[in-house]
């Protein structure tokens, strides 16, 4: 099996990449390696006494979207975070790009987004599967039909922290 192709590599290193960061910024971090459902990540001040979860989902720098699934319209709380994660492929040593984007941000617009594209017909006129748990995220520097652009939460680690003061 080549590992540039299987994506389960690249997701596993995303988490460890964004875990190793919040470690980096003095926090604690622990991928939870799927034993925790909606969680790829808890993330705690190093008294352990507060807590935010991260759910992370990996790109490859230059993709114009990022997937996310139906998960990604609902809001799990002021504590849960999405890092879309941009990590590039070997051998090309391009920067990493995160994304660090509150739940309720993460919630509103890809839940309006997704609700635009199945009321709108498809390319040939046809009516869209509106029960697909597909799901897209438009990358910088697109944004999706209603302006919301993602460079706002570009390298915002600054958010989880100010949860864990």
């Amino acid at each position: 099996m080549n590992a540039k192709h299987d994506k389960n590599y690249r997701a596993s290193a995303s988490q460890f990449f964004i875990a190793g960061e919040l470690c980096r910024r003095g926090l604690v971090a622990v991928p939870t390696m799927g034993n925790c459902p909606n969680t790829d990540i808890l993330c705690s001040d190093t008294a352990g006494t507060k807590f935010v979860h991260i759910q992370v989902k990996t790109f490859v720098p230059g993709n114009q979207t990022c997937s996310v699934g139906k998960k990604a319209e609902q809001d799990y709380g002021e504590n849960f975070f999405w890092v879309l994660g941009g990590i590039p492929e070997p051998p090309n040593s391009g920067p990493f790009v995160y994304y660090i984007i509150p739940a309720k941000e993460m919630a509103y617009n890809v839940h309006r987004d997704f609700d635009a594209w199945a009321k709108a017909p498809g390319k040939k006129g046809q009516q869209r599967n509106s029960t697909t748990t597909f799901r897209s995220v438009h990358l910088p520097p697109g944004t999706n039909d209603f302006g919301w652009d993602l460079k706002q939460y570009e390298n915002r680690w600054d958010l989880i922290e100010e949860k864990l003061r």
